[in-house]
């Protein structure tokens, strides 16, 4: 079972733009549904975006314009691209694979979790 890795978080100012890698690890991220999730500080995990295997992407309507999901599948990396980032999308972000062709948005219907990146937007 493939296991998603995710790097790229950090300590940045409103306004500026940060990447986000979701790495496939022990496996390839093909014929999978990739999606990010996010967990505020005393917040519910929510769904932020993400890819299907034929390469449509999501977004949540909160965040779309701003965030972007795309893959490198010669990399096995999928990528959270956020951009105009605001003190709100501060979280961890998680990344996680399912075996089906939809995004879902419940977190349940995902079996494989990367262990999240901080993301920490200040004002």
């Amino acid at each position: 079972q493939v296991q998603p890795v995710e790097s790229g978080g950090g300590l940045v100012q409103a306004g500026d733009s940060l990447r986000l890698s979701c790495a496939a690890s022990g496996g390839t991220f093909r014929s999978t549904t990739v999606a990010w999730f996010r967990q505020a500080p005393g917040k519910i995990r929510e769904l932020v975006g993400g890819i299907n295997k034929n390469g449509g992407t999501y977004s949540v309507p909160s965040v779309r314009g701003r965030f972007t999901v795309s893959s490198d599948n010669a990399k096995n990396t999928v990528y959270l691209q956020m951009s105009d980032l605001k003190p709100e999308d501060t979280a961890v972000y998680y990344c996680a694979s399912r075996p089906h062709d939809t995004v879902a948005s419940n977190e349940d219907a995902y079996n494989s979790w990367g262990r999240g990146t901080q993301v920490t937007v200040s004002s």
